[in-house]
């Protein structure tokens, strides 16, 4: 069929016509095309994953070494010899418009060559087609979803000081106090405990260094006027955990009744079983014991080990495993509870999340070279990384805050230029979520007064172009940050 001047063969089971495009069902749909070797708009996984345009005339590289590639981007697509994504993706017309194909469900792969645009799904779902410009055509797919999967995260996103880009796990009880203290006169609105508090990764009581309880942090916080939050991931536990150690049957494990591998951060761990009754009541009640704590602010990060391929206790897609699960948190937490979702798998999270992590990590340099160029990957923590998936995320921005990591206003212990500090800066007011790490005594009079401005701005953000917005009366252009 002809849509805007090309001719496009379509191959589904039923086609509908829609505002802005049109409406396709079945588990596969095929669009023939007459762009070639064009530009493939690539949307990773989870979190992490690459999101941003990429050649097709060349061949995707698997990332690099192996063992890191459940916590990158979909293992079960690592090796994949052509060029793919999650639930959404596109292509590049000859007059720069996009050919855009977008599943309206969970679950679903979107994968493009010189013929052909095609998405792929185990299950029977409803995929929206369009051809336009890029804005246009991803605010009209944001609005579908709303319709399929929800809204959530329309009120202003909290201003988060967390512990994770300064101190890293290096925290403990009076450290986090005296940071308390020293926020003062700062509008935050919520602190933030990242890793190091626990005990391991799956055992999730205060460690030594917080000889008091984790009710100690949230007072002093609730105290000072902050909400106080705290970093758990739910889903992960290392095998020297007692939870390992008790359940070795609670975690995931593929077809030859072996462990499935999660990724090799803290010498590496393992994914629970979501769909299992007894980690169900367990992900319950270690949310309620948080909220018991005081906690209302809660960033749960490696969410996507839920998902990972793997033989499951019940018969479900791995996606509507993660979701269910999920949800339960949701329940346990109750509507009060801000809920940031971190290396999480992002249209599967839609309606349940308030905040989503749209990026990597950033890390107080621009680029990770090594990794990125020599190991094939795009996820590394680096303020590149972190800003060029974000740009390509915030079309998500009516359905969830979307969270691009931290701005960083310290020069100690810093390497970004001036110029790629204020870009991150930028890239957090367009995001709508602004959240930092930098300890208050790290900071000299003039970069405390530009946090304290920077927080406290509301400026208008108009997008006039993929990368170019107005904030206030300031022109902003961020494609020149993305050539390396």
């Amino acid at each position: 069929m002809q849509i805007q001047g090309y001719e496009f063969n379509i191959s589904a089971g039923r086609l509908e016509e829609t505002l802005g495009g049109y409406l396709l069902s079945g588990k596969t749909v095929q669009i023939g095309h007459p762009f070639g070797r064009t530009l493939f708009f690539k949307h990773g996984w989870q979190s992490w994953s690459e999101a941003g345009w990429v050649s097709l005339k060349e061949s995707p590289q698997p990332i690099q070494p192996p063992e890191r590639r459940p916590q990158c981007d979909d293992p079960a697509y690592a090796l994949s010899p052509v060029h793919g994504g999650s639930g959404l993706g596109g292509l590049e017309g000859h007059d720069g418009r996009m050919l855009f194909l977008g599943a309206l469900r969970p679950g679903a792969r979107i994968e493009a060559d010189r013929l052909y645009l095609k998405g792929i799904c185990d299950h029977e779902t409803q995929w929206f087609l369009a051809y336009g410009e890029q804005q246009e055509v991803l605010t009209r797919y944001a609005e579908l979803l709303a319709n399929t999967l929800g809204v959530r995260g329309q009120q202003p996103a909290p201003r988060v000081w967390c512990s994770w880009y300064s101190y890293y796990s290096d925290i403990s009880e009076s450290k986090m106090l005296e940071t308390i203290a020293g926020l003062q006169g700062l509008p935050f609105e919520v602190f933030q405990l990242d890793d190091g508090w626990q005990q391991n990764m799956g055992d999730w009581e205060p460690n030594h260094k917080f000889p008091s309880g984790m009710s100690t942090i949230a007072l002093r916080a609730q105290s000072q006027g902050l909400t106080p939050g705290l970093w758990l991931a739910p889903f992960i536990a290392r095998p020297s955990s007692s939870l390992f150690k008790e359940h070795p049957d609670w975690f995931l494990r593929d077809e030859q009744g072996e462990l499935v591998s999660a990724g090799s951060n803290w010498g590496g761990y393992y994914a629970l079983d979501v769909t299992l009754p007894a980690v169900q009541s367990w992900l319950q009640s270690l949310i309620q014991k948080v909220r018991g704590w005081g906690y209302r602010y809660l960033k749960l990060d490696f969410l996507f080990a839920a998902a990972l391929p793997g033989k499951r206790h019940a018969n479900e897609s791995r996606e509507e495993a993660y979701r269910e699960a999920l949800r339960l948190i949701r329940e346990a937490a109750g509507d009060d509870v801000y809920i940031l979702a971190c290396g999480a798998p992002i249209l599967a999270s839609l309606g349940l999340v308030d905040g989503l992590r749209i990026g990597p990590d950033v890390a107080p340099y621009w680029d990770n070279e090594d990794r990125r160029v020599y190991l094939h990957d795009p996820t590394g923590p680096s303020a590149y990384n972190a800003l060029r998936t974000s740009l390509h995320r915030l079309w998500l921005k009516p359905l969830v805050h979307t969270d691009p990591d931290v701005a960083y206003f310290r020069t100690r212990y810093n390497l970004l230029t001036p110029a790629q500090r204020a870009a991150l800066q930028d890239l957090a007011l367009v995001a709508g979520f602004k959240a930092t790490s930098d300890p208050p005594e790290w900071l000299d009079g003039e970069e405390r007064e530009q946090l304290r401005e920077w927080l406290e701005a509301t400026p208008s953000i108009l997008q006039t172009g993929p990368y170019t917005f107005k904030i206030g009366g300031r022109e902003v252009d961020f494609s020149s940050w993305l050539e390396i």
